[in-house]
């Protein structure tokens, strides 16, 4: 198939258009008009990334977050960009972000905005230095109260309700990948383009994204290990066992720890992610945000064919307690998903490959 030429692709709002046309005028035209304004800070903070050092956005800022983690320089301006345009759109009522212990309102548009928008500003900004992938996650949700303030039980809705999600990477290419609810779209930067007061070009490069439903590949920290339940030592020790073990294939382990690059990842070619539960903390059951973080992935990665859960449940289904509720998650290929969670519905079986005994996961017992 001929490879189109740029000024053939559909930009983001032509391609938005085209996906929302079964919906009403008005609502379509909300909505392309927010994920819009999303994008245009998410080509700012592209920007910045890309300047590196150049931009003065290394290190640490002095602050802290909602959840008492240093923050990075590049994390308060990411954060300050999408704060500002969303400001600025008419059709946002407020926002929640991961920066932020309390969600913020419109100066102008509290009541009369019909949507919300949570976001992460950026993910995997222990990463900023080491010039390795990072990005932002971002979920956009109907306000239900409309006319009213929104308050932080405003927020408190399953993702299943979600109008939008996405993410952009910021890496050697910055790439949008988003869902309305009507499959996954996929849409490239145009770096040349914007300036001067000209809003930058987001133009599709590939659509109904589909995620194979088989793998040979995932992604887990492995430094916590000890911490895992049985149902996923008995997953990873099967998966490592190669050839030789039940599985009867060999499988790669990658690990990025950054959520969009580890997601992106299984967008183009499969896998599995995860950051299950652990004994590490018993108080806190996962580490990912389930607002911000697992469920505009947990949308993207079911509509483009696969399954996100918690181990037991469906990423999607969860309801949030607080704005910034942390959870576990597993997502990606479906076929492995599935296994997955039927090894955590027994989580008492008798397991025959316990990870590794008493060893470590790379180092070998010596003679």
């Amino acid at each position: 198939m001929r490879k189109k030429a740029m000024h053939e692709m559909l930009t983001l709002e032509q391609a938005l258009a085209q996906n929302l046309s079964d919906a009403a005028p008005e609502v379509a035209a909300a909505l392309i008009d927010t994920i819009g304004t999303i994008a245009q800070a998410c080509a700012r903070i592209s920007d910045l990334a890309g300047q590196g050092m150049l931009a003065g956005a290394h290190g640490l800022a002095d602050s802290a977050n909602s959840q008492g983690e240093a923050q990075k320089k590049l994390d308060v301006l990411s954060d300050e960009l999408m704060s500002h345009h969303l400001n600025g759109c008419s059709h946002v009522a407020g926002w929640a972000s991961e920066e932020h212990e309390c969600h913020l309102l419109s100066k102008q548009h509290a009541r009369k905005g019909r949507y919300l928008v949570v976001y992460d500003p950026l993910d995997g900004s222990s990463n900023i230095e080491a010039n390795i992938s990072i990005g932002t996650i971002f979920s956009v949700l109907p306000h239900v109260y409309s006319g009213m303030l929104p308050t932080d039980s405003s927020y408190m809705q399953p993702g299943h309700e979600q109008l939008a999600a996405g993410y952009v990477l910021y890496g050697p290419a910055t790439i949008m990948v988003l869902s309305c609810r009507r499959g996954v779209l996929m849409f490239t930067l145009d770096k040349r383009s914007g300036g001067e007061g000209r809003p930058a070009r987001w133009l599709l490069t590939q659509e109904a994204v589909q995620i194979p439903a088989q793998t040979k590949e995932f992604a887990i920290n492995a430094s916590n290990q000890r911490f895992w339940e049985k149902p996923v030592q008995r997953y990873i020790a099967e998966c490592v066992a190669g050839e030789n073990g039940p599985r009867m294939k060999d499988f790669n382990m990658r690990w990025v720890a950054s959520m969009v690059a580890e997601v992106h990842r299984i967008m183009t070619r499969g896998g599995v992610f995860m950051y299950p539960r652990d004994t590490r903390e018993p108080r806190k059951p996962g580490r990912l945000r389930l607002m911000y973080e697992a469920a505009p992935m947990a949308m993207l990665i079911e509509q483009a064919g696969g399954r996100a859960v918690n181990g037991t449940s469906e990423l999607l289904d969860l309801i949030p307690d607080t704005l910034h509720q942390r959870v576990p998650v597993i997502l990606g290929s479906r076929e492995e998903i599935d296994r997955i969670v039927s090894y955590h519905a027994d989580p008492h079986e008798n397991v025959s490959w316990q990870l590794f005994k008493t060893r470590s996961l790379f180092v070998q017992p010596q003679a």
